[in-house]
């Protein structure tokens, strides 16, 4: 199918980098798994200081940020702050009293001091990095920011750091002392303590507060580090009123020398509050000679430790600031180090380490050979993990929201409807996604089987309040059967039976809700196959009747359902088997209209709330063209369950969503919802009615773009076969998060940062043809694209690495771990003659059939020994 996409998209410059006007909202997170994050903007300013268990967007922490200075012979030729420009709008924002909108651009933005002149962005995430280009400046200086990203090592992801590598080059003709000097703000207002200590291997500057107790929420410190040789310090900048600290320092930093130590030997008494010019800041200095032509490296880490993660977004028992009766649990990192100076000297013992690991990560992944937009759009979004939006509870479970408000978390409880779309984590850290299935059927089920869709803080309340949150006192059909297939991939991820018994009971349960006589939303009381009651929804309403959106779904958890019973030993298999079958057969014949699904609705079933005066049941699809229509579809490919409906129709549906629910430019198109895409910007919009015959109140946000339902669409396209179509979404959603719109870094729906857009993931399944198997020790590619030259990174419970194809020869690498194999499948040699099978330097015996080869013994890749496929 060819595509009629006019707009050629700018997206970014050759090689992931982006300049000018396309940084301007740029915020790159810089943090571990549930540790929070600080933002590094486009400039190189440190942003968004999400580091107090919250969100905190647009936030600075005080006057944070680097300087470099270059002297030669006791003269000054280099002061500058190591940002570029900062664009546009310069009135200020906010609502500030005597600061914000009308006051200009915020001083810690350091924007009124000399900076370089431009700079260019190159965002491979987890890596950032940013060259700084100055005319007048005889230095070169890039800056590499990271925070460890190590598929299947779950605790190095989560460290609570962010790492600065700044690389110096001397473009002078003359030797030149330079330094870059660390600033940090200490972000306590009240008995703020600054804490200069040498331990050998890096010297660090602790920052904290005598004020709290290590009980309270507030309670927790920061630290500056550097593994410089030669350092000089201030524990504190002067203290003073005004702008006097920031016109001290500077004048201290212009000048020669090394800095020389100031320290108050105490913190702020508890009466000596500190207000908006007058928090404590500490600097760190590294110095280097370099001569001309020489190339330096200059090494920082911030890192922090909060430990006390507390419920305050819906505790009302709170009589004032300091008397909060808040719930409160410690967090997972906080588990492993105890304060911000331990997790330092762990980092400080192991950089080389954390850094290689996690840049054959970035490489590995970025020298899959998919468009450039793919690999953007799968790598920003493995982001979100590093935001806000997750946390790790004190066992190590993970737990998040559906995205971030400015302060505080959006939609809480790791909702299962929009985690349903998620497919990060069970392959990049599948004992994370394990976590999160055991904590859904530990502490959300009921004991009919009815399941709360959001899990309740902390641990062991959510049964006692599900009724109460939001009104919410249904169970969410798709995020309950999605939570069946979610729990068969991880056990086929996995392939660990053992797990899979320890949780059957539950997920049984959940499935068996759909006809289970006390379900009050009747879904599938009948047990005909098919849902046909009031179906809670990810659209935050109720489906009314059958539509193939829900049912799919219930499909696609029937078969996972059958396939773990199987392997259990629960002959209740078969009779899930029939009933998929009975009511695959009832959709084929009651539920398309000869282009794509839609909605039956029944006005005569006095069980639905009719509308009298509208004479419908309102917020309903009916005979509109639905993004989410096959969604079940998607599921069983992604997880390997084949086809659940009928392949033609599943295709006419994909293309009718094309056809009717692409729109080719926003500016031209009625939207009465939130505004996720406009003027020149396209999109797939959640429902469209292409003949005419829309509700009068359809479903809610019918008319926006929201990129999870996007991605999750156009993966589906490329499943199907039509890949133009797929990779125009693709490019459209990726568009719009170019830097100069919106933040390459920050996909949003409900808030920022927003989880469903870890759907992008499953583009790398579908392009490279992934199927996985680790029960049954089997694997296999069939890319279908970049056929002759290809090559795609994988990852799977005991190993990750890449897939390669080229010239009649396959390779399969481990870079981590290892894989257990019996057979391997590949649409490549299908016709083929096979030349030769081996694992390292040994030939490997094996039988072909058709697209697979299986071996006469389990094999065992590994680092070591390559698997490799030779044919003719």
């Amino acid at each position: 199918m060819t595509s009629e996409n006019k707009n050629d998209l700018y997206l970014m410059e050759k090689d992931f980098v982006r300049k000018g006007n396309n940084t301007n909202h740029i915020s790159f997170p810089l943090g571990g798994i549930g540790s929070g994050s600080i933002g590094l903007a486009g400039n190189g300013r440190l942003i968004d200081w999400e580091i107090f268990n919250r969100p905190n967007k647009n936030s600075y922490n005080g006057f944070s940020f680097f300087a470099i200075k270059a002297e030669h012979q006791g003269e000054v030729r280099v002061a500058k702050v190591i940002n570029s420009d900062i664009n546009p709008p310069f009135t200020g924002s906010g609502n500030g009293k005597f600061r914000g909108y009308g006051f200009g651009v915020e001083r810690e933005a350091m924007s009124g001091f000399p900076h370089f002149e431009s700079s260019t962005f190159k965002g491979e995430f987890p890596f950032a990095e940013i060259d700084f280009m100055d005319s007048k400046t005889p230095l070169d200086v890039k800056l590499t920011a990271f925070n460890p990203l190590i598929p299947l090592n779950d605790k190095d992801s989560s460290l609570p750091v962010a790492i600065f590598l700044y690389e110096v080059i001397n473009q002078s003709n003359e030797e030149l002392e330079v330094s870059i000097t660390g600033n940090l703000t200490n972000p306590f207002k009240k008995e703020a303590v600054n804490q200069y200590k040498d331990y050998g291997d890096f010297k660090s500057i602790k920052l904290y507060s005598n004020y709290f107790s290590e009980e309270q929420p507030e309670y927790g410190d920061l630290t500056l580090s550097t593994d410089g040789d030669d350092v000089s310090y201030q524990s504190y900048w002067y203290r003073g009123e005004w702008f006097d600290n920031l016109t001290v320092f500077w004048k201290d930093f212009n000048s020669p020398g090394r800095f020389k130590e100031r320290n108050y030997n105490e913190g702020r008494g508890a009466h000596q509050v500190a207000t908006y010019n007058y928090q404590d800041v500490c600097l760190l200095s590294n110095h280097k000679t370099l001569r001309p032509g020489e190339k330096k490296e200059f090494r920082f880490i911030i890192s922090w430790n909060f430990p006390n993660y507390v419920n305050f977004w819906n505790v009302s028992n709170c009589s004032g600031t300091d008397n909060c009766d808040y719930p409160s649990w410690k967090n997972y990192y906080a588990t492993l180090f105890e304060d911000s100076v331990s997790s330092t000297k762990y980092v400080w013992s192991n950089l080389t380490r954390l850094y290689e690991e996690t840049a054959e990560f970035k490489e590995t992944l970025f020298n899959s050979t998919f468009p450039d937009y793919i690999i953007d759009s799968i790598s920003s979004n493995i982001s979100i993990l590093k935001t806000p939006t997750v946390a790790r509870l004190s066992n190590g479970t993970l737990y998040g929201f559906e995205g971030c408000h400015a302060e505080e978390g959006c939609c809480e409880g790791s909702c299962t409807h929009v985690w349903n779309y998620e497919q990060v984590t069970p392959f990049l850290f599948p004992s994370l996604a394990r976590s999160m299935r055991n904590v859904d059927y530990k502490e959300t089920q009921f004991e009919n089987g009815k399941m709360a869709f959001r899990l309740m803080l902390p641990v062991g309340t959510t049964l006692t309040n599900a009724s109460n949150y939001l009104g919410h006192k249904r169970a969410a059909a798709d995020g309950q059967m999605g939570g069946v297939i979610k729990t068969y991939r991880e056990w086929k991820i996995s392939g660990d039976t053992e797990w899979l018994k320890s949780i059957w009971k539950q997920v049984k349960k959940a499935l068996e809700f759909a006809w289970e006589p006390s379900n009050t939303d009747w879904w599938d009381r009948d047990k005909d196959g098919v849902m046909e009651g009031i179906q809670h929804h990810t659209l935050d309403v109720e489906m009314y009747g059958p539509n193939t959106y829900i049912t799919g779904l219930y499909h696609t958890a029937l078969l996972a359902a059958a396939e773990m019973a199987d392997a259990i030993g629960d002959n209740d298999g078969n009779q899930y088997r029939e009933l998929y079958n009975t009511g695959k057969a009832w959709v084929d014949q009651n539920l398309f209209n000869g282009e794509y699904f839609f909605q039956q609705i029944d006005l005569q079933d006095e069980r639905f709330p009719i509308d009298l005066e509208l004479g419908e049941i309102k917020y309903q699809v009916g005979n509109g063209c639905h993004i989410d229509q096959v969604i079940g579809q998607w599921h069983a490919h992604v997880v390997g369950l084949g086809y659940i409906f009928d392949p033609d129709k599943v295709k006419s549906a994909l293309k009718s969503i094309y056809n009717y629910n692409f729109i080719d430019c926003m500016r031209d198109y009625a939207n009465a919802c939130r505004i996720y895409a406009l003027n020149d910007e396209q999109g797939l919009v959640i429902a469209t009615w292409p003949h005419g015959d829309s509700p009068k109140v359809p479903v809610p946000y019918a008319d926006e773009t929201m990129n999870g339902f996007e991605y999750q669409a156009a993966c589906h396209m490329i499943y199907e076969g039509f890949i133009d179509e797929g990779l125009n979404v693709v490019k459209a959603v990726r568009h719009r998060y170019d830097g100069y719109r919106r933040n390459p870094w920050n996909e949003f729906e409900c808030g920022s940062n927003y989880a469903r857009s870890m759907a992008s993931y499953s583009f790398l399944l579908a392009l490279s043809g992934f199927e996985y198997d680790m029960v049954n020790g089997h694997i296999g590619f069939s890319p279908i694209i970049n056929q002759d030259n290809f090559c795609s990174f994988w990852s799977l419970n005991q190993g990750w690495g890449d897939f390669r194809h080229q010239d009649g020869h396959i390779q399969l690498n481990v870079k981590k771990g290892n894989l257990y194999l019996k057979s391997f499948k590949s649409d490549l040699f299908t016709s083929k003659e096979i030349k030769s099978v081996f694992v390292g330097e040994q030939k490997v015996k094996y039988t072909k059939e058709g697209h697979t080869i299986k071996f006469f013994d389990k094999i065992v890749v590994d680092i070591n020994q390559p698997f490799q496929i030779q044919y003719l």
